[in-house]
């Protein structure tokens, strides 16, 4: 049975390249390059892995700025087959993502919406939950596994003490673990055949009052204990003391 397939795609500054302002703790981002979401690929690989076995469609949204339009070719060039940039991305408001994309899935026919579990930015997890609770469809998180049957999904997730095994109706939303699959790297030919497809961009129309709000993102202060050790050995005693302890 072929599936409609979903999948949210997040792009965010490259973290490797972030520098930190000494004297305010905030992240210097002017001229910092954005990229594909790390978590965001594992869920447009499995999207792909699905149609692949299943056939179907792969639909791919990122709710971000014009600089999108890059990571969508990205997407394009894994096997998805049609993408929406939306424009106009608050930072850190996850109430207002949840709503514009669940706005835009709503237009789109839907089997399976995946997306990675968290990103590598904000870290919160939120975004699912949100995005099923809006669109009133069943969620699953953590996946690690994924199998579609039907009008089916089975989910092998990951628990804090042992894993579980789903099972949900379709449509459903389903984030993704990095360990569900590993990415693939594109082969030229589709790298080049993705820079010619149609790029959907569109500008947000979604108004959402929100009592959320970011107050600080500033880098937390981080001292280390510094001793100084005018004897060698017994220095190197010290520190040997301490690694067979963290091993332990």
């Amino acid at each position: 049975m072929p599936y409609n397939i979903v999948v949210l795609v997040k792009q965010i500054y490259d973290l490797e390249l972030v520098k930190i302002n000494s004297s305010t703790g905030e992240p210097v981002l002017e001229g910092v390059p954005f990229r594909f979401e790390t978590l965001s690929k594992n869920a447009v690989e499995e999207a792909v892995r699905l149609k692949e076995k299943h056939g179907g469609k792969v639909t791919a949204i990122l709710f971000g700025n014009d600089k999108g339009t890059q990571v969508m070719k990205e997407a394009y060039a894994m096997g998805v087959d049609e993408g929406f940039v939306i424009t106009g991305y608050q930072e850190g408001n996850v109430a207002l993502t949840a709503r514009v994309l669940a706005a835009k899935i709503s237009q789109i026919p839907h089997d399976i919406v995946l997306l990675g579990n968290q990103s590598a930015d904000s870290m919160s997890g939120l975004l699912g939950g949100k995005i099923s609770a809006i669109l009133g469809l069943p969620y699953v998180s953590n996946a690690l596994k994924l199998e579609a049957s039907g009008q089916k999904i089975t989910v092998e997730s990951a628990g804090e003490a042992e894993n579980m095994k789903v099972e949900a109706d379709l449509p459903a939303v389903v984030s993704v673990s990095q360990e569900i699959n590993e990415p693939r790297f594109p082969p030229v030919m589709q790298i080049i055949q993705a820079g010619r497809k149609k790029m959907n961009v569109e500008q947000a129309q979604i108004r959402v009052e929100s009592g959320i709000k970011v107050l600080s993102r500033l880098a937390p202060k981080s001292e280390r204990k510094k001793v100084i050790f005018d004897d060698m050995d017994k220095g190197a005693q010290e520190i040997a003391k301490v690694i067979k302890e963290v091993t332990k």
